[in-house]
C-alpha cells in the first residue's frame, strides 16, 4: 500500500469517526422524533462507509456483503420508521379533531 493510499484511508477513518460523533449528538439532542429518525439511519449508513474502508484497507472483499446486507436492512428500517411517525401523527391529528 502507497503512503498516499495509507493517507486517504486514515483520512477518511477520521472522517467516518467525527461523523459518527456528530450523529450521536443528533440522535441524543434531536427536537423531534423524525431527527433521530434521520440521525439512526445516518449512523447506519456511516457503518457502512466503514465496512467499506475497511474491505479497502483489508483486501478482503467478503466485507462487501456485510455492507451490502446493513445497507438493505438500513433501508427497510427507515421505512419502518417513516410508517411509525405517519401513523403517529395522523393518530394525534385524529384525537386533536375530537377535541375541537
Amino acid at each position: 500500500m502507497t503512503d498516499v493510499m495509507a493517507f486517504a484511508i486514515n483520512f477518511a477513518f477520521a472522517g467516518l469517526l467525527a461523523s459518527l460523533a456528530l450523529a450521536f449528538i443528533r440522535l441524543c439532542k434531536g427536537p423531534s422524533l423524525a431527527d433521530r429518525v434521520i440521525a439512526l439511519d445516518l449512523i447506519a449508513f456511516i457503518s457502512i462507509g466503514f465496512i467499506g474502508v475497511f474491505t479497502i484497507y483489508s483486501n478482503a472483499t467478503a466485507f462487501m456483503d456485510i455492507a451490502i446486507t446493513l445497507a438493505l436492512v438500513a433501508f427497510l428500517s427507515t421505512i419502518a420508521f417513516a410508517r411509525f411517525i405517519m401513523r403517529v401523527s395522523l393518530s394525534r391529528a385524529d384525537s386533536s379533531g375530537e377535541k375541537s
